[in-house]
């Protein structure tokens, strides 16, 4: 996966296919969700959120059909990220959650959020569901739980 800036504008290839386009402004919302839904899963946590929020964008199914840019991912209702109305998500982000969301936009992804479009945190105790939203469990990190749809269902994703 390689990214290109071109004034403002960032976007993310794969080879000739470009995949989408974001600019600084939604490289920072993406940083202060991310931060929103996984500050207490540390980095790596908060970096599998980000992944999920790529994902959406670069899905052209089930949900996500006419989800193209970041703000369309973390503003989709229904069915979008809660943390969006978090009082985590409307401060600044910091310069530290601004680079790991620029390694998220640049291609770092990370197990089991690698083709994962949900995630949920069960309750204290409780292990994760074995589906959600009829997709598949790929596993869980911390107390995040990471689902995937198979591969037919979302091919821009395999």
């Amino acid at each position: 996966m390689i990214v290109y800036l071109y004034y403002h504008h960032a976007y993310i290839m794969i080879g000739d296919i470009m995949l989408f386009t974001y600019t600084e402004k939604e490289a920072d919302l993406l940083a202060r969700l991310m931060r929103a839904e996984a500050i207490g899963e540390g980095e790596l946590g908060m970096l599998m959120v980000g992944n999920v929020g790529v994902n959406r964008v670069i899905a052209s199914c089930l949900d996500f059909i006419n989800i193209r840019t970041v703000t369309d991912m973390i503003y989709q209702t229904p069915g979008g990220f809660t943390g969006r109305d978090s009082p985590l998500f409307f401060s600044a982000a910091t310069s530290k959650e601004k680079e790991l969301a620029s390694r998220v936009l640049r291609g770092e992804y990370y197990y089991p959020a690698t083709h994962a479009l949900w995630f949920y945190a069960p309750k204290t105790g409780e292990t994760c569901r074995a589906t959600w939203f009829n997709q598949a469990l790929a596993g869980r990190f911390k107390n995040h739980c990471f689902y995937r749809p198979s591969p037919g269902i979302c091919r821009e994703l395999y």
